[in-house]
């Protein structure tokens, strides 16, 4: 039978997802001021369920209180608002799509408007342009490694509870979880330290952690970069041992992303799906599905990754973002293209200095948008709206950056 992007696509615990289309985590920011699913979150997931989506990740969940990662974020760790994640899920699985809720820590990634200490690996402060907005970490001890890897469990179960499909691991981006794998992120010299099978050692505790309190029935999957992209970072050799590793210990579905805040491909700076060559060669070393994030904007080259076997699954974001019916569109033939363009300020060096602001600014105003029943801004260059957008919520913390 040939794959196509409307074929259903079932996991190896036998959990199937209706196409192959992928609503890739997104920086909504729509929790409430104490980190709450809200009713727009909820419109807003709707909306992409109801488009055609068949997984929808969240964006980050965050599994502890005093580690958040950006403005907005909502927060789980226990089941307080068990009531309103409810309503979170079903917004989605009550129009035929599955939810995964991503989970992470922000490690030192949480910026200064939030962590006055950042927790890490190791005592390593953050580099690169973004390096202002963090403050310096400091290092986990044990006991608090242990705690983490808890709060990891104790969200999946409330997922689970909540009605979720699923639930998500992040490992990339130079989040916690990923600055465990990196070398140059890990220093330690203790068992969760040094060497690779020491380094991935926490992402093993809580993956098994949660086995053992969700089932075998209810799918874990992993965000996970193909490599940090520097040069004593998470090798793109290491990446393919962990995947492997994590494949042998029954992971559901393994997503590949890549680079990190001191990296600007994070950022969504590039073009062409990023990741599809490694996708290629990873699919034929593992059992568990992929699913490639980044670059996807035509609906031919979409086509061609599902074809080709260079995925299982189309992760989308920013064109989600802005045609949330992209998927029910190119079942009836009138979806081709959707040119994600460049924003400005019309002041060359204010672009310069506001670029990367601009961008999420604009995504997250777009997804405000679609929350509140209004359409989105295919048409505007403008980047003054968004910048609006971003000081009325976040003050002048908004200058700060927050995530890539």
């Amino acid at each position: 039978m040939t794959t196509t992007l409307f074929t259903p696509l079932k996991l190896k615990n036998g959990f199937e997802i209706k196409n192959r289309f992928m609503k890739a985590a997104t920086s909504e920011t729509l929790g409430s001021a104490d980190n709450r699913p809200t009713p727009p979150l909820n419109n807003l997931y709707r909306t992409w369920a109801k488009g055609g989506t068949g997984l929808i990740i969240t964006g980050n969940v965050m599994v502890d209180d005093t580690a958040k990662g950006e403005f907005g974020n909502v927060v789980v760790e226990d089941d307080r608002d068990l009531r309103a994640l409810k309503n979170w899920a079903s917004s989605v699985t009550d129009n035929d799509g599955a939810i995964f809720m991503q989970l992470n820590h922000p490690g030192k990634q949480s910026p200064r408007t939030m962590s006055k200490t950042p927790v890490a690996p190791s005592v390593v402060p953050m580099e690169g342009s973004n390096a202002f907005a963090f403050n310096n970490p400091r290092a986990l001890n044990r006991s608090e490694i242990k705690d983490i890897i808890q709060k990891f469990i104790n969200a999946a179960v409330v997922a689970q509870k909540a009605g979720f499909s699923g639930v998500e691991i992040h490992a990339a981006h130079g989040y916690l979880l990923n600055q465990f794998l990196s070398p140059h992120d890990n220093r330690r010299v203790d068992e969760y330290g040094g060497s690779l099978e020491n380094r991935m050692r926490i992402l093993e505790e809580i993956y098994l952690g949660m086995r053992e309190k969700v089932g075998a029935d209810f799918p874990i999957a992993l965000k996970i970069n193909s490599s940090d992209l520097s040069a004593d970072g998470f090798s793109e050799a290491d990446s393919i041992k962990v995947i492997q590793k994590m494949d042998q210990l029954g992971i559901d579905l393994i997503e590949i992303s890549g680079g990190n805040y001191e990296n600007p491909l994070v950022q969504g700076i590039g073009k062409g799906a990023f990741f599809i060559d490694y996708a290629k060669k990873i699919k034929q070393m593992i059992d568990a599905p992929i699913a490639v994030t980044g670059g996807f904007s035509t609906a031919e080259g979409m086509e061609n990754a599902i074809d080709s076997d260079g995925t299982d699954i189309v992760g989308l974001a920013r064109p989600l973002v802005m045609m949330p019916d992209i998927p029910n569109l190119m079942k009836a033939g009138r979806f081709h293209k959707i040119d994600l363009h460049y924003l400005s300020t019309g002041l060359k060096p204010l672009d310069k200095k506001v670029g990367s602001l601009v961008g999420l600014s604009f995504y997250q105003q777009q997804m405000d948008r679609t929350a509140h029943g209004k359409s989105t801004q295919r048409d505007t260059e403008n980047a003054w709206g968004a910048l609006g957008f971003s000081f009325k919520r976040q003050g002048l913390s908004a200058l700060i950056p927050q995530r890539g």
